[in-house]
């Protein structure tokens, strides 16, 4: 029962002592001049709601992911991917989510394979939980 306990507790402090994403409503914009090269709807799994477009731009020769529109149920650790896969298998880490809302940009190093690297993720790192996804076509 004891262990039990300690365990319960245990968790309890891991779960409560992981930070949110903030909820503050961003509004980044990418410049009017870049080009959409790809673009594709989040959809939420399981219990986890997520919404809006994922957009890869260029300009000025570097790429660049923005969320439009995005709204997500919130979670600690929360980080933005781009995948070979709908999972966040093979995967390049943009970073952690800004907010839970709003438009944000995030910048894309180098110039990855974008026949391979078709899927937007939001992902809770910390427990490996997948928030949404987006196919970008």
């Amino acid at each position: 029962m004891k262990k039990l306990l300690s365990i319960s507790i245990l968790l309890f402090f891991l779960i409560t002592s992981c930070s949110k994403t903030s909820t503050v409503t961003l509004d980044e914009k990418v410049e009017t001049s870049a080009v959409v090269k790809l673009q594709g709807s989040f959809m939420g799994i399981g219990s986890e709601r997520v919404s809006g477009q994922a957009k890869i731009y260029l300009q000025n020769g570097k790429f660049s992911l923005s969320l439009e529109n995005f709204s997500t149920t919130n979670g600690p650790d929360l980080k933005v991917y781009l995948s070979q896969q709908a999972q966040p298998n093979d995967f390049i880490k943009l970073g952690d989510l800004k907010s839970t809302s709003g438009n944000q940009v995030y910048d894309i190093i180098g110039t990855p394979d974008f026949t391979k690297y078709r899927y937007a993720l939001i992902h809770c790192e910390r427990f490996n939980h997948l928030y949404g996804s987006a196919e970008l076509k």
